[in-house]
């Protein structure tokens, strides 16, 4: 467009033509074009994570970890540019770059990201207590599901086991109750409910 002809003869406002004439030398300009380069490698990792975080299903116990590697991959990206060295160096783009993203990671937290376990939580376990009561309304009943949630919960016996807790962070939560429900089926028949 800036090479056009008619960009080249316009005539008009003094203003007009001086951002147009400053336009021009902007995108004639190799300088400029890395710069837009850089900016958009530094902000590659940010918008990959938050691509894959973007997904509905279970992703909160990956997040962290992809949060750590995006700063990484950030600071990387940074102090190459930069020439600097990623161990001893510092960099003033990087500590701006890593306390915006800091103060936004902090303020989803403070927003209910990191919230109280739902066992520590309560109005979640009053909640829970109530729904409990709806749905059991033998007392046995809901003796035996309190104590299934205890154990679910602390993840003792079949729930502590490492195959259970990692399926919990690729199975979506009606096929993990399917597959892993049986030893507490009073919650295990709840979770059908609820899910279904």
């Amino acid at each position: 467009m800036v090479m056009d002809d008619e960009w080249k003869n316009y005539k008009g406002d003094k203003v007009i033509e001086a951002k147009a004439c400053e336009i021009k030398s902007l995108v004639m300009d190799d300088e400029w074009w890395n710069t837009i380069e850089y900016l958009l490698r530094c902000t590659e990792p940010i918008v990959s994570m938050l691509r894959s975080a973007d997904l509905d299903c279970p992703k909160l116990h990956p997040i962290y970890d992809m949060w750590d590697t995006m700063i990484e991959k950030v600071k990387v990206i940074v102090f190459e540019h930069e020439g600097k060295d990623l161990i001893t160096g510092q960099s003033n783009v990087f500590a701006t770059i890593q306390g915006i993203l800091m103060a936004r990671w902090n303020k989803s937290e403070s927003n209910g990201l990191r919230r109280l376990a739902p066992n520590e939580d309560i109005e979640i376990s009053q909640n829970r207590l109530k729904c409990f009561q709806r749905y059991f309304k033998d007392p046995n009943d809901l003796k035996k599901a309190s104590l299934e949630y205890g154990t679910f919960c602390c993840g003792n016996g079949y729930f502590g086991e490492p195959h259970v807790i990692d399926a919990m962070g690729y199975e979506e939560p009606l096929s993990w109750w399917a597959n892993h429900g049986i030893n507490a089926p009073l919650l295990q028949s709840l979770a059908y409910k609820l899910l279904s």
